[in-house]
């Protein structure tokens, strides 16, 4: 949706981009662009399910070089 302004007649610049400001705020294009800004969208089931395949293997890992004495056990459970 694009906002359009007209220069009127005798009309300064600075009216022109003030009346243009304030159509754009009124029109809640900024509030809605901010709003999906940082939008992340959802994972899919194969990413969920990829995802947690990794923390499995990695917990493995991680115990599996524990048990080896490679590695120090940072968290007492």
């Amino acid at each position: 949706m694009a906002i359009e302004v007209k220069k009127r007649e005798k009309e300064s610049a600075q009216g022109l981009l003030r009346r243009f400001t304030r159509r754009v705020q009124q029109s809640g294009i900024l509030i809605r662009t901010r709003r999906g800004r940082f939008y992340v969208s959802p994972l899919t089931k194969r990413q969920k399910k990829l995802g947690a395949l990794r923390r499995l293997a990695n917990r493995k890992e991680r115990e599996k070089l524990y048990k080896l004495g490679k590695l120090e056990n940072e968290y007492k459970r």
